[in-house]
């Protein structure tokens, strides 16, 4: 099989085979192939859809939230851990480099949450933006969905949180401003390194550290609160910058610090496994056994309550470090709990 060239500003280096397809197609003989199926420098597809439903309840027990919605299915940042990467199998496509390259739109999202939220029966609670795909990710700059969504939490005075690894949101910082003055909204910020060059082939087309901290100082000045998401922690990988990402987070005025432990599900174990020999050769069987060694011996864990928390002296060290950092950087800080009781069933006149 011939060597394929590696792709920078990529994360996934191969598109995986849709398990949902009965059949795919292999480049191992590239000479019997009828068209040119070559992925080298792939570029972004763009696909419309108009879905009947956009807020989804959340049963996971692992994540916090109990509502979500996506405006866009794929994502361009191309983080190559991401979990989101399986459902793009749903879609039709790959969960390597077409989850980064073939990205969904939602046009009608802001007329389908209108309609949710002025449905009988539905009661405020918070929705969470981006729990599966970033709503910041870089075609919300031409598409203005998020911006959209949150002039309607704005307009019905319902609660909103949002997590983003870009700092796009800023544009929307009068939004922000308004809903934050009512506490109906909160801001997480994804920071998994401080070194820029592991950043740039770990989540290529996300934010700098460095814009997301001073991102963060941004927010606070205008009383948004915000806190980090130190996710994923990858053994082996970023373990040891967790007490200089926290500080530095605290610093520049986050309220809070979570984090996850990294886990391969599905495809994203070739996807992930592919891309450490390609980046990083002379560490990929030491990240890879310390992954292993945080799900028991496998590079997943499935079950709820510790897929995303990992178990085992490894992961115990890990939480200790983090603990411990947490309590001396931020002391009693918190985010504030959002606000339902501001909800305005009908809001002041109908958008749509």
């Amino acid at each position: 099989m011939e060597e394929q060239a590696y792709h920078k500003g990529r994360g996934a280096q191969i598109s995986t085979p849709n398990k949902f397809h009965a059949q795919r197609v292999t480049r191992d003989v590239p000479e019997m192939l009828d068209e040119d199926t070559s992925t080298e420098k792939p570029q972004t597809e763009i696909f419309f859809e108009y879905p009947k439903t956009i807020v989804n309840q959340v049963d996971s027990v692992d994540v916090g939230m109990d509502y979500s919605m996506n405006p866009y299915q794929g994502c361009e940042h191309g983080c190559i851990y991401c979990y989101a990467r399986n459902s793009h199998e749903y879609w039709g496509h790959d969960a390597g480099l077409g989850f980064e390259t073939k990205i969904i739109v939602k046009k009608n999202a802001p007329e389908l949450l209108e309609r949710k939220l002025l449905s009988p029966g539905w009661k405020p609670k918070p929705i969470v933006l981006s729990g599966n795909t970033d709503c910041y990710q870089p075609l919300e700059r031409k598409f203005k969905l998020t911006r959209q969504l949150l002039q309607i939490f704005n307009k019905y005075k319902h609660p909103v949180g949002i997590i983003t690894k870009n700092t796009t949101l800023l544009r929307d910082i009068d939004i922000l401003e308004e809903l934050a003055a009512d506490n109906l909204v909160t801001v997480l910020l994804s920071i998994t390194t401080l070194d820029e060059q592991l950043r740039s082939v770990l989540e290529p087309r996300t934010a700098s550290a460095a814009k997301k901290l001073k991102a963060i100082e941004t927010l606070r000045s205008h009383n948004i609160p915000v806190g980090i998401m130190n996710a994923p922690i990858i053994p082996g990988l970023n373990q040891s910058e967790i007490p200089t990402i926290l500080k530095a987070a605290s610093e520049h005025g986050a309220l809070s610090a979570n984090y996850t432990i990294v886990r391969l599900n599905g495809a994203i174990g070739p996807i992930f496994e592919d891309w450490l020999q390609k980046t990083m050769p002379d560490r990929a069987t030491k990240v890879w056994n310390q992954i292993c060694e945080a799900h028991g011996g496998k590079v997943n864990d499935s079950r709820f309550g510790t897929r995303m928390k990992g178990e085992g002296k490894l992961v115990d060290s890990i939480h200790q470090l983090f603990q411990t950092m947490k309590k001396q950087y931020f002391g009693d800080r918190s985010m504030p709990k959002l606000n339902t009781s501001k909800f305005r069933k009908g809001g002041n006149y109908q958008i749509f």
